[in-house]
């Protein structure tokens, strides 16, 4: 089920949203076809742009924070998708153990653990949350500013399991993205399920091959929708070797940047557009918004400022950047309280579970709005229980437009599904 969603936007009037609803039935059967034979993610979230001429999603998170930006209206869909994800992997489980990020002052984030222990709760399991940090010691009571609270407990590990003192879960539900590599304590557990696996973490995880796994479904979709893949589908290039600190590979991602420019101007052409093309350099392994600049003209990169070099130079957890992904810029036309805004879709197992959109007062049409200053407007439920209506003109129901949105977000999670076959280290190779 699909919720439907009042969005604050009308929007240009565009052709692929009319060949999307047209196409419903079609897309629902190719997409539970896909997930008889691929297992999705446990819980994704995908960054959407809406440019009116395209619609494409720019990142896909294995390990979403920010469940707390979902309406209360939205938690029974997030319930029933976390009963139908945890009785696929342990039906009988009990208890679900979940560890978060090691910033234990960050409120907002801590909001997002309460948030998930309540929808876990909620689907019939007892739920408590273990920190992997060395600053938790012994279990700790965090208040937040909205009145929840949440206790960070020190995990404890035997030989085989992982648990708390006096608990002993069966799943092991990460909220931590593993930017800095998986720690010892995490590896090696056979008996019990973690989720996800260690191999989604961004310490092996490239954000070029989850793009090149998106540019085959991509492909497939639009093959059966009749439609040029470009148009849900944001080009990329990968350049390694680049040292921001100490300016060494700048010759190399000069090139990158203007050979994929030239690709994006082409098809501007081709659909006469009239926007000036850009392109997004970012950390192939990033999170968080961190180590990301907007490129309008290779020869920016010749002036690039100290400040920014330093700011392209690490990422999270002070990870150095050589690995980049040079990838299409994708405009966005959607506006919330005349702040550039764009959707970010949530998704439990394979169901679309809500959203919301992120939006910045201080940031353009073409820049990263994952960035701080950045808010959330939570997407507010009709009141009607209207299907997506096919009969709508395009770009005027809002059923209609998240419906699209929950399309591409299920795109690029069946992309990641791809990804986390292809990077298993445990999966079985034949000759």
């Amino acid at each position: 089920m699909v919720p439907h969603l009042i969005t604050a936007l009308t929007g240009p009037i565009n052709e692929l949203e009319q060949r999307v609803l047209d196409s419903m039935p079609a897309i629902e059967r190719w997409f539970r076809l896909e997930w008889m034979e691929h297992t999705p993610p446990f819980y994704t979230s995908v960054d959407i742009r809406n440019a009116g001429f395209k619609l494409a999603p720019v990142d896909t998170n294995l390990f979403p924070g920010g469940w707390n930006n979902l309406t209360k209206e939205m938690l029974p869909l997030a319930v029933q998708a976390a009963m139908a994800a945890i009785e696929k992997i342990c039906p009988e489980a009990r208890n679900l153990l979940i560890i978060p990020e090691n910033h234990t002052r960050n409120t907002f984030y801590l909001a997002n653990v309460v948030q998930l222990q309540r929808i876990f709760n909620m689907a019939g399991l007892n739920v408590r949350v273990g920190s992997i940090s060395p600053e938790i010691k012994k279990p700790t009571l965090i208040e937040l500013p909205n009145g929840d609270t949440v206790t960070l407990e020190p995990v404890v590990r035997t030989k085989r399991r992982l648990g708390l003192k006096d608990f002993d879960p069966c799943t092991i539900l990460l909220n931590n993205d593993l930017s800095a590599g998986a720690p010892g304590i995490l590896e090696d557990i056979h008996e019990q399920y973690l989720l996800p696996p260690l191999h989604a973490g961004w310490s092996v995880r490239r954000k070029s091959t989850h793009f090149k796994n998106y540019e085959e479904v991509a492909k497939r979709f639009g093959k059966m929708l009749g439609i040029d893949p470009w148009l849900i589908n944001p080009m990329y290039s990968q350049c390694d070797e680049v040292d921001f600190a100490e300016d060494k590979g700048m010759d190399k991602l000069q090139t990158t940047v203007d050979a994929l420019l030239t690709k994006v101007r082409r098809k501007y052409k081709e659909y006469g557009i009239n926007e000036k093309p850009f392109v997004i350099v970012k950390a192939n392994n990033g999170t968080y918004g961190m180590g990301i600049m907007t490129v309008r003209d290779a020869k920016e990169l010749d002036a690039v400022n100290r400040k920014t070099k330093n700011k392209m130079a690490v990422i999270k957890d002070g990870q150095p950047v050589n690995d980049l992904i040079i990838q299409e810029g994708v405009l966005t036309q959607e506006r919330v309280h005349e702040a550039v805004a764009e959707p970010v879709v949530y998704m439990m197992d394979r169901y679309v579970v809500g959203g919301f959109y992120r939006m910045h007062a201080e940031r353009g049409v073409d820049e990263n709005l994952n960035a701080p200053g950045a808010s959330f407007v939570p997407l507010a439920f009709e009141h009607s229980t209207h299907m997506p209506q096919p009969g709508v003109r395009p770009g005027v129901s809002a059923p209609n437009r998240f419906y699209m949105y929950g399309v591409v977000g299920r795109l690029a999670m069946l992309a990641a599904s791809y990804e986390l076959e292809a990077t298993n280290p445990d999966a079985e190779v034949y000759d």
